[in-house]
């Protein structure tokens, strides 16, 4: 294990009560809905991109939501939302959702019986005019979480797409899509490469590609390392144009960054200038593409590789009018250095 994936608890810090929980879920799905219908509306990315954005963060709405039923009345675990330019949920709180669905029958298995719990609660509320305990509501929210998550929907480290023909004759003839989660920067990203096949068919190549994917290009590095790696272990496969998409970070009243752009809503929320459901969240995007080819290798075993140019990565915002009007206001040279003007989405209400 590397040392950037070594996460300790100074690396996060924890929500510690029902409401937190609420507003902070509310925030990053709201965030996560209102990005896909944005940047398919800006045409941000392609019709063909835009369908395996909008599963990508709909797996990562699904595995919040599974997070909120995991700790909604948990009093001894908290969940841990991570302090570096994030404002995700701290990458082991992913690791122990993954480990909870390995073991979801065991968990299970030590808990009350549906029924019983049932007849209880009843006896509690109808007969004696009492509270549910902490410790049963715990219980029962915890055979919701084990009952209803479902393991492959969760969004996990690497989350591996489809290869699909691109249908276009400018475009290579292929494109595979994956996601992942960037361990050291604790954020998602979504990645897509066009690519055609030499000498070989898809079906015989897939298992490979699916393969050296996982292997090489699982976190965030320059574009051109990337398809340099990916290129030189698949020979029969020649990349043409790869595509990265930076999921954050969430600018929040939770979040704990140094960021300009964080500090600006959390001001303007203790000044009561905003609500405390104000957000933003950046959007990067970095694209590379194949320039020509060079030969490496001896005249047994040569092997023609790509030359790749990083086009200049272009950087977005999403905020709601009145964030919006308070980053213009007092973070000219931030809004301006975009790559278009900040994008509108609806406020979120609480």
């Amino acid at each position: 294990m590397g040392i950037n994936q070594i996460v300790t608890a100074l690396d996060s810090a924890v929500l510690e009560t029902k409401e937190q929980y609420e507003v902070y879920f509310k925030i990053v799905t709201h965030a996560f809905e209102q990005l896909v219908v944005q940047m398919e509306a800006e045409t941000i990315c392609s019709p063909l991109e835009i369908t395996y954005v909008k599963q990508y963060c709909d797996l990562i709405t699904y595995t919040l939501e599974a997070f909120r039923v995991k700790y909604l009345f948990d009093d001894e675990e908290k969940m841990k939302v991570d302090l570096t330019e994030s404002g995700f949920p701290n990458y082991s709180e992913f690791r122990y959702l993954i480990n909870d669905m390995e073991l979801k029958q065991e968990h299970i298995n030590k808990l009350p019986k549906i029924e019983d719990l049932k007849a209880e609660f009843l006896e509690t509320l109808l007969r004696h005019k009492e509270p549910i305990s902490d410790k049963r509501m715990h219980q029962a929210a915890s055979i919701v979480y084990y009952k209803s998550v479902e393991s492959k929907f969760l969004f996990k480290r690497f989350v591996q797409g489809k290869v699909q023909r691109t249908n276009d004759p400018k475009e290579p003839e292929y494109m595979v899509s994956w996601a992942f989660y960037d361990i050291a920067l604790n954020r998602p990203f979504i990645c897509f490469m066009y690519f055609d096949l030499h000498k070989t068919k898809m079906e015989d190549y897939l298992g490979e590609l699916y393969k050296v994917l996982e292997s090489t290009a699982d976190r965030s590095m320059t574009l051109d390392t990337m398809g340099y790696a990916i290129d030189k272990k698949l020979p029969n496969l020649w990349p043409k144009r790869i595509k990265k998409i930076d999921l954050g970070p969430i600018h929040n009243v939770f979040a704990k960054d140094e960021l300009l752009i964080t500090h600006a809503i959390l001001k303007g929320i203790v000044e009561k200038t905003l609500d405390i459901g104000s957000y933003a969240i950046t959007v990067g995007i970095e694209e590379t593409s194949s320039k020509g080819n060079f030969a490496e290798g001896n005249i047994f075993s040569k092997q023609f590789l790509q030359v790749w140019e990083n086009e200049r990565p272009e950087q977005y915002l999403f905020s709601s009018h009145r964030v919006m009007q308070l980053l213009y206001d007092q973070l000219p040279q931030y809004v301006y250095a975009l790559s278009k003007d900040p994008i509108e989405i609806e406020p979120l209400k609480l």
